[in-house]
């Protein structure tokens, strides 16, 4: 009999599988399969994450394909018949750290592109938080202070999204349906990706290589974080590039938060060159307490929470791994197959 093992019953109640999902899995399990669903809490998306349970660490002892939040090493050595990894997480998480994994037959996909209209919402929703000065409605509304007129002054930065020029870095499903959003609204989008030849999304006006970054930072209002982390992409935008861009512009970070010099962003931050910073992603996290960037109100923070969409990610994350599942069995290619190489 060969084995699934699912254990996507994270701890945060966002990210926890409905019985619903189970049920579908298991009624679609071909002949031959026998699907464990792991009960017990999984601790992967926890800050900081914790190691596998007992009842997840006795399942994959048999288990040849393992559908989870990533894969932790203890997990991975435990599976010595694992064939096949889906991972729910759009990157890779720490199992390319794995070397058997990264050297290794094992397949892994991921879910790259499932996540992609919620955390675009979530990008336009956040730019929008300074295009129209809703961090000065705030500020103002906690004084109880009526002053219309700080509206129209330079500091608020109010603009419309139609006279933006939006920089994506990362032309992937997260970057293609950001740019979308932003080109529906009249922004000019532009893109960076590793390999321009691999083609220009429909909403995108150009893409570029990483060589020509630096001349599109001058020329972007808004810039916005969607790749993978690679060592390419590690500390992309530091002190130097940061003060490449426009007076006024705005960044956005919902890939990694090792891309971008924390340090470097709040200094630009206070001095005014940079108007605001959408965060979902940091360095560390938690965010420490300790952490200049909580008390800053130029910064929309929010606690990697950008993905969420509690009706309609369970369907589209069944969907993908239901169709892999099937290719798997049948020999076909998969959706997702990270290239262990370059790390995506």
């Amino acid at each position: 009999m060969r084995r699934l093992v699912v254990d996507l019953r994270a701890t945060p109640a966002a990210f926890r599988m409905p019985d619903a999902m189970a049920a579908r899995i298991r009624a679609a399990a071909p002949e031959g399969w026998e699907v464990l669903d792991v009960r017990g809490d999984n601790h992967a998306l926890d800050a900081p994450p914790q190691g596998p349970g007992a009842e997840a660490m006795a399942a994959v002892a048999e288990a040849e394909v393992y559908f989870g939040w990533g894969m932790p090493a203890p997990l991975f050595h435990a599976a010595p018949r694992l064939r096949w990894v889906q991972s729910a997480l759009a990157g890779t998480g720490a199992l390319l750290a794995i070397p058997e994994m990264r050297d290794g037959p094992c397949l892994f996909t991921n879910a790259a592109g499932i996540y992609g209209p919620p955390i675009a919402e979530h990008v336009l929703a956040g730019v929008l938080h300074f295009t129209r000065a809703l961090d000065v409605a705030v500020a103002r509304q906690e004084q109880g202070t009526w002053d219309a007129a700080g509206f129209g002054e330079a500091e608020a930065g109010v603009r419309e999204i139609g006279e933006l020029r939006v920089l994506v870095i990362g032309t992937g499903g997260l970057g293609a349906e950001i740019g979308a959003r932003f080109a529906a609204l009249g922004a000019e989008v532009a893109g960076v990706r590793r390999v321009p030849a691999k083609g220009c999304p429909p909403a995108f006006r150009r893409v570029v290589g990483l060589e020509a970054l630096d001349a599109e930072l001058g020329k972007a209002d808004v810039v916005i974080l969607a790749a993978a982390l690679t060592d390419e992409t590690r500390n992309l935008l530091d002190a130097r590039r940061l003060a490449l861009l426009p007076a006024g512009a705005i960044v956005v970070n919902v890939a990694r938060g090792t891309m971008v010099d924390e340090t470097a962003l709040h200094d630009a931050l206070k001095q005014g060159h940079v108007r605001g910073a959408v965060l979902d992603v940091f360095a560390r996290e938690p965010l420490a307490p300790e952490s200049p960037l909580w008390q800053l109100r130029q910064v929309l923070l929010t606690p990697h929470v950008s993905g969420i969409s509690p009706r309609r990610l369970w369907d589209r994350l069944t969907a993908l791994f239901l169709g892999n599942w099937e290719a798997y069995v049948e020999g076909r290619p998969l959706r997702n197959l990270v290239d262990k190489a370059i790390g995506y």
